[in-house]
């Protein structure tokens, strides 16, 4: 594995209005590696995401992406450096089809660098299947395949993904599962997902990082990461 950072983050602050969420964040993603995000709900998880894509604004600390500090730009800044994000509860565009929402995806990717639509219709054959249909008619395991193809296609150095098993049958979560790994080893993509599913948990990452009242309080290495470990962060 590449020692290379790709995502470097220290004590990140956030608060929504008055109240203190994030207490001082730090973590580190190196380049090729899938991170996991745990920790019961209200922690802080969803608006560490939040804050690294640009959607909520810091109240302190730094954001490097690799290696490039991008804690005062915008979302869309963010995306045309490379950070790919599929946020909780999907969010797909209803009233658009299939493939109108990969064209926003690649738009939303920036000009430069090779576009992947072939990629997320091998990845997702069901998405080929249905690129004429509106994006609001599909299942919720259909658009969570779409949301996730919509991050790819910009062919993301990074991509955030917040809680991607949630609401989805076993079998459409194994599906995002074994394309989570293909994203990497084709494409060498680095990801750091939220998640709450334990099999997801132990699927797909290889480190986790545990959060508690806005902050990292641990990290399981990938020779801790079994069920009993993980299990007893989540307070299952």
């Amino acid at each position: 594995m590449s020692t290379d950072i790709v995502l470097d983050v220290k004590g990140l602050r956030a608060s929504y209005g008055a109240t203190p969420i994030l207490q001082g964040v730090d973590l580190t993603v190196r380049k090729g590696e899938i991170v996991s995000l745990i920790g019961r709900n209200g922690v802080g998880k969803t608006t560490t995401m939040r804050c690294l894509m640009g959607l909520l604004r810091t109240r302190g600390g730094s954001v490097h992406l690799r290696g490039q500090e991008i804690a005062a730009l915008s979302s869309d800044a963010r995306a045309r450096l490379g950070i790919g994000y599929v946020p909780q509860g999907r969010e797909v565009f209803a009233r658009m089809t299939v493939a109108e929402n990969l064209m926003v995806g690649e738009l939303v990717g920036g000009p430069g660098g090779k576009k992947l639509p072939d990629l997320v219709y091998q990845y997702f054959p069901r998405l080929a299947e249905r690129r004429n249909q509106l994006a609001g008619t599909m299942s919720g395991g259909e658009q969570q395949q779409l949301a996730i193809g919509r991050a790819l296609v910009g062919n993301p150095a990074l991509m955030l993904l917040d809680e991607p098993s949630e609401g989805i049958q076993p079998s459409i979560v194994q599906l995002i599962c074994d394309v989570l790994r293909a994203i990497r080893r084709d494409l060498g993509t680095t990801i750091l997902f939220v998640e709450q599913n334990l099999d997801t948990i132990l699927d797909v990452g290889e480190r986790a990082y545990v959060m508690e009242k806005g902050r990292v309080v641990g990290l399981i290495e990938s020779g801790r990461m079994n069920a009993q470990t993980v299990r007893n962060h989540l307070m299952i």
